[in-house]
């Protein structure tokens, strides 16, 4: 008697090996946190300096998600990001220094309208500030990276200087609102309230960006157009409008980071930007490019890293995100999860 072939559906097994490789990147976060506890010792010092670089990876991947879809999306090396956050920053705290009655009142509710106000403003000047500088600067050199190098510099540097004449050429100090000043007790460790509004922000944000990538319809065209961008317009989609889109997206996330970051240092200045680009284009870089998720877990490296680092060995602070960045990239060139190659 013969036997009748078997037609069941085979599936590909994954070895434990490849599904470890894929875990790895989201391992690092809390092998980094396990390790910085071992070398600190202390736990109400871990534990200040876990929720500080916790809110300033958080800070940082506002201002780095942006870039990053940029980047995967319309193979664009805009050092010119720099400008909006700095633009956003004194667009944001113009805002909240008018609105000054309302962030001097002990209202938590007048306090966050401030706040939610100067975002709105920040984001919408820098939403269009970047829709002209894609128009004017960017477009005209799409696919020359050195050509896009020189602009979005010089592009940078007109900006600084407007922000110059605007506002002047002298550092603008502030206090953050009545009820976000000081911090509280937790088991011992101080809590700045800032800090954990930054990190309950950037995670609300990180979901919502997850949420629109992985249950939108534009969240898809934008992923198929960073994988495949010849294959969505042939697909009838006018690619170019969502390039804009992302653009514009983009430029109002540095508008936002911009207003935070000047919330936690407390003083603002033309260059700020421009200084934080160092770290925007490290996450990039070793998130991957078009990768949401890696500019996440990139952000929080960086900035755990960089508190611990400061803490126990000063001296080492200012190379330690250079070395992680030269250590992911030695385990992957490519970045932990990009999206698209590097081109």
């Amino acid at each position: 008697m013969s036997v009748a072939p078997d037609h069941s559906p085979t599936f590909a097994r994954t070895s434990l090996a490849e599904r470890l490789s894929r875990a790895a990147p989201y391992l690092l976060v809390p092998v980094l946190v396990v390790l910085g506890f071992l070398a600190i010792g202390a736990p109400s010092s871990w534990l200040t300096l876990t929720v500080s670089g916790l809110a300033m990876g958080m800070m940082i991947f506002v201002m780095a998600s942006g870039l990053t879809l940029v980047f995967g999306l319309m193979d664009v090396i805009n050092f010119g990001h720099g400008a909006f956050i700095s633009v956003g920053a004194f667009v944001g705290i113009s805002v909240l220094l008018a609105l000054g009655s309302w962030t001097g009142a002990p209202s938590l509710a007048l306090n966050v309208a401030a706040v939610m106000l100067a975002v709105v403003a920040a984001m919408i000047v820098t939403g269009a500030l970047g829709w002209a500088f894609e128009r004017v600067i960017v477009r005209p050199v799409y696919g020359a990276h050195l050509k896009q190098i020189l602009v979005t510099v010089g592009g940078l540097i007109v900006i600084e200087q407007l922000i110059h004449v605007v506002w002047g050429p002298d550092e603008i100090f502030l206090t953050r609102p009545e009820t976000l000043k000081g911090a509280f007790t937790f088991a011992g460790a101080a809590i700045e309230k800032y800090r954990l509004l930054a990190v309950v922000v950037g995670l609300v944000l990180f979901v919502a960006m997850r949420l629109v990538f992985t249950r939108t319809k534009i969240g898809l065209i934008v992923r198929a157009g960073v994988q495949n961008g010849e294959m969505v317009e042939a697909l009838g989609y006018r690619l170019r409008l969502v390039f804009i889109g992302v653009f514009i997206a983009g430029s109002a996330l540095a508008g936002l980071g911009g207003v935070m970051w000047g919330l936690y240092q407390e003083v603002i200045t033309a260059g700020m930007g421009e200084e934080m680009m160092i770290l925007v284009f490290i996450v990039v870089i070793i998130g991957g490019l078009g990768s949401i998720e890696g500019a996440f877990i990139g952000a929080l490296l960086v900035g755990l890293l960089q508190n611990y680092i400061a803490f126990l060995e000063p001296k080492l602070a200012l190379i330690s995100n250079i070395g992680l960045m030269t250590a992911i990239l030695m385990w992957r060139p490519q970045g932990m999860m990009p999206v698209v190659e590097a081109k």
